[in-house]
């Protein structure tokens, strides 16, 4: 006896009674999610005639036979059809063939073509599905004439052996129906976290804009900020776009300042009004001072979240703010030092103080030239002044040396990359 069954093997397949009466043909399979990793059948649907089409549920615990045909108990009177195809939580058809997975241990996005189940006492737990081009095959009947022709034209092709199988656990579906809803198992949203969020974003580069969102409405609130970090600005756009006010509020809260205004920048001016109202008054403050800034200047591309301390600190304490702010946006390997009126004095970093003694004053830690930009300094002043220092970080001063925030290389070349590629595609 097979254990195993593939959903294209009995999708169609006749529906009998105890007295071998067809009620119909298998249409479609409803699955129990619960909290089980892999889902177990609940009902069969029926579909009946072929121009006024009829739809039955069936609950699996009437399946006596699950061989050429399906045999049920009872009889065809106990049956009721209906018009309407009836709705559960997850049925295969509607809501995993054809859609778009990702598959969590190759960390790509996917299209279902098949389903494999294990069969135990003529009950079905799918556990895996098939995204391999014979899964399409199988699926569209061809499997005995392609089948046979690779065997002999190419008997030792891979198409042969290897099976583009992946576990249902290791799965997420994007989308119920084509709707904005998501299918959430713990399990899946847990190996989900566990994809570095520049991976995360480049699959869904792939997705359209619902599934997109279903993608991210589905992660982790902590791995939601890292993956919309990550992100292009227009495909940014497309996710506020979907969101309500409050959550794009929330959102914008929770990013680094400069990406925050990055997205503003591209935004309508009523969008950028309305979001500025419902964040917290202190972000938006900040954001409202670097909006005001050139773009391409020092002031347009520095963040404000950094790590300072005060000029009596010691290397313990510099020590205890890193521990704290490890899960931060801040860029944590480097301190600075500031007076009452929050003027730069100096700055130092993780590799001057790591195997100082606690009690050491953290000003006798600095580096000894004080480096800066000023906020209304330009692309190739930052760009220099990070190179002649082979500096990651560099603070932003205003003209009363007041430490207004930090631009990191990262942000250097991202706005360089961005310069050339437009002056690149003039010449084209």
């Amino acid at each position: 006896m097979d254990l195993f069954i593939f959903f294209s093997e009995i999708l169609g397949r006749k529906v009998i009674d105890q007295d071998n009466v067809c009620i119909g043909t298998l249409s479609d399979i409803g699955m129990n999610l619960g909290k089980d990793v892999y889902p177990k059948s609940t009902y069969l649907v029926v579909k009946r005639g072929f121009w006024g089409k009829r739809f039955a549920q069936v609950s699996w615990d009437k399946v006596k036979e699950l061989n050429k045909v399906i045999k049920i108990s009872g009889d065809i009177s106990e049956i009721q059809y209906q018009k309407q195809r009836p709705v559960y939580e997850l049925t295969l058809c509607l809501d995993v063939l054809d859609q778009q997975v990702v598959d969590m241990d190759d960390q790509k996005v996917v299209r279902v073509n098949d389903v494999s189940f294990l069969k135990v006492d003529n009950y079905l737990y799918m556990a895996h599905v098939d995204v391999g081009t014979r899964g399409l095959v199988r699926r569209l009947g061809w499997s005995q004439t392609i089948d046979g022709m690779v065997k002999a034209f190419f008997p030792k092709s891979e198409y042969l052996t290897k099976e583009d199988f992946i576990p249902w656990k290791n799965t997420q579906v994007l989308t119920l129906g084509r709707t904005k809803n998501v299918l959430r198992l713990n399990i899946a949203k847990q190996k989900l976290s566990q994809i570095p969020s520049a991976e995360l974003a480049e699959i869904m580069e792939d997705l359209d804009i619902f599934e997109k969102y279903s993608l991210f409405k589905s992660l982790e609130s902590s791995v939601q900020l890292k993956v919309f970090s990550d992100l292009s600005t227009p495909e940014q756009e497309e996710i506020v776009d979907q969101m309500s006010d409050q959550e794009a509020g929330k959102l914008l809260e929770n990013i680094p300042s400069d990406d925050a205004v990055d997205l503003l920048l591209n935004l309508p001016k009523e969008k950028i009004s309305t979001l500025m109202r419902v964040m917290g008054t202190k972000k938006s403050k900040k954001l409202r001072e670097l909006l005001d800034f050139e773009r391409d200047s020092a002031g347009g591309l520095m963040t404000t979240e950094y790590l300072f301390l005060p000029k009596n600190a010691l290397v313990k304490d510099a020590m205890k703010k890193i521990q704290d702010n490890v899960e931060s946006s801040a860029n944590i390997y480097h301190i600075y030092i500031i007076d009452d009126q929050h003027k730069l004095l100096g700055t130092t970093s993780l590799r001057n103080f790591i195997n100082e003694d606690s009690w050491t004053p953290i000003l006798d830690t600095c580096y000894p030239k004080k480096v800066f930009v000023r906020t209304d300094d330009g692309m190739e002043e930052i760009a220099l002044l990070l190179e002649k220092y082979k500096f990651s970080v560099v603070p932003v001063l205003d003209e009363q040396d007041i430490l207004k925030g930090v631009i990191t290389i990262d942000d250097v070349l991202e706005e360089l990359i961005s310069i050339a590629w437009g002056k690149y595609k003039e010449k084209l």
